[in-house]
């Protein structure tokens, strides 16, 4: 079955010239003490990296990888793991986030109606979570924004780790994504050592502690219009909903376990059709939105069946019990529900 409905994806990271990876290498190599400075790529260098093929992403472009997929519409936000919230001092950390999102909004602008900018924000944990919110502000209000990217770990594994995304430490930057009416993508980032994990597990660790955390808030009770949405499909929390079920019950108040996880959105960004399938059932369609991080991790060819570990639109269309508005919904409507400014 080909599928006619337009693709909106977005859980995306921008492909950057290297420039801004050398940019990066230079402000840890100085801390600061040669200044700002800039990314010094070009137009030309901006769309090489979207447009000619890397080994890192299987042999092919970005830009091929969405045609692949049919992806119309991609939603971008930085390298999570690039993003070294935790490294000091805190300018560091402001400027190279800075320089990120300009180079997404230069990604945007080379390619119109292709792309969207997610912004990152600067979330050292030396600063007050306010001080992050004048990127938010600059990126939406200046850039055309229409998200941000939310790290729940800026200590990336070090201890001690902030709270988790239910406390009131948090509410600053809940205030502000109400105030300019975008939605968050929870999103962690680096894990540094000595942590047992990796980045990519530390991902899933996050998503799955900050998911309860905030189903157990008082979070809506507060910021009834704030939107969150839990990236990789809010990491264990579906697969392990009946563990926290009867503890639900104890609190009839709040309501039962899956009306507090319909709280908050969720992405589909899982590789495999079962999960996928699990987190449906689990949440509904009418909570997911097609995120498929292309390309990245899953940029790799399952030897099984030949695909992109990464097509999800093809595992989509392989859930026969999906109706046709359900599937609508999960490939465009929902998003668009979200997000604003996705047609400018």
């Amino acid at each position: 079955m080909v599928s006619l409905q337009m693709i909106i994806d977005i859980h995306a990271h921008v492909s950057a010239p290297i420039e801004l990876a050398a940019y990066k290498a230079s402000l840890l190599s100085h801390r600061g003490a040669h200044g700002r400075g800039k990314v010094g790529a070009s137009d030309d260098q901006i769309r090489a990296a979207m447009e000619e093929p890397s080994r890192f992403f299987g042999g092919i472009s970005h830009l091929a990888h969405l045609d692949d997929a049919g992806i119309d519409l991609q939603v971008l936000s930085p390298r999570p793991f690039q993003a070294m919230h935790s490294e000091e001092p805190a300018k560091l950390v402001r400027w190279y986030t800075e320089e990120t999102n300009d180079i997404i909004h230069r990604v945007c602008q080379a390619y119109p109606g292709r792309f969207r900018g997610m912004a990152g924000l600067p979330q050292s944990p030396s600063l007050d979570p306010r001080e992050w919110t004048h990127e938010l502000r600059r990126c939406v209000g200046e850039l055309g924004f229409v998200g941000a990217m939310l790290n729940p770990d800026p200590m990336e594994g070090t201890s001690p780790p902030k709270p988790p995304l239910g406390d009131r430490y948090w509410y600053p930057v809940y205030e502000v994504l109400c105030e300019l009416d975008v939605p968050a993508l929870v999103h962690s980032a680096g894990c540094r050592p000595p942590a047992r994990e990796s980045y990519s597990l530390h991902f899933i660790v996050e998503e799955t502690i900050n998911t309860i955390s905030l189903i157990n808030s008082q979070v809506f009770k507060d910021f009834p219009d704030l939107k969150l949405i839990m990236s990789h499909g809010g990491g264990a929390v579906p697969y392990q909903a009946g563990r926290f079920m009867p503890g639900a019950l104890r609190r009839p108040e709040d309501g039962t376990f899956t009306d507090r996880l319909r709280r908050l959105y969720f992405d589909s960004c899982l590789y495999t059709q079962d999960a996928l399938e699990l987190l449906l059932r689990t949440v509904g369609a009418d909570r997911c939105l097609f995120g498929s991080e292309k390309p990245g991790t899953g940029s790799a060819r399952n030897p099984e069946t030949g695909r992109w570990f990464d097509d999800i639109h093809l595992l989509i269309e392989d859930i026969g019990w999906l109706s046709g508005d359900e599937r609508a919904d999960l490939l465009e409507n929902n998003a668009r529900k979200l997000f604003g400014g996705l047609d400018d």
